[in-house]
């Protein structure tokens, strides 16, 4: 467990109630940054996914912030940052840059992830942060057939 600023603390997901909880921060999160993104799952299937896999199976890490509960999700599969999302009123608060300071602690030899080309937010985000952009592909290896882009960070 990590404590930072705004009294929020970084762990490790663990219960049903972090799944669901990681689940509704993601479709807020979905939603504010990508609202022209067709998701193509329904948010029963995203809290089952939550639910039976990414918490369960995965290593999945959220922020929680005292009263205002959960916060924030990021899931590591190996190398790569499979997911990072914030609830919208917690964006600009340093909660994604403590995410990612993690996730470069958890695998130091280099990191991995795909965003879409429309989140510039995320974009700029991950450019901040000394990843660089390898590949641009048109959307069809994703579910949202939404172009997307990965990068790397490599220390």
């Amino acid at each position: 467990m990590i404590t930072g600023d705004h009294g929020v603390t970084l762990r490790r997901a663990v219960s049903p109630a972090d799944a669901d909880a990681s689940a509704d921060v993601w479709l807020r999160s979905f939603a504010a940054a990508l609202p022209g993104v067709v998701r193509p799952r329904s948010d029963d299937e995203v809290y089952a996914y939550f639910r039976h896999v990414l918490v369960p199976l995965g290593e999945t890490w959220v922020a929680r912030a005292g009263d205002a509960g959960v916060v924030g999700m990021m899931v590591l599969e190996g190398e790569e940052l499979a997911q990072l999302y914030l609830a919208p009123e917690w964006r600009g608060r340093g909660l994604g840059d403590r995410f990612v300071a993690l996730a470069k602690e958890r695998s130091p030899r280099g990191l991995s992830l795909w965003t879409f080309q429309v989140n510039e937010a995320a974009r700029r985000f991950y450019q901040r942060h000394a990843f660089e952009a390898v590949e641009h592909t048109d959307g069809s290896g994703n579910e949202e057939r939404e172009p997307d882009v990965r990068y790397v960070w490599r220390p």
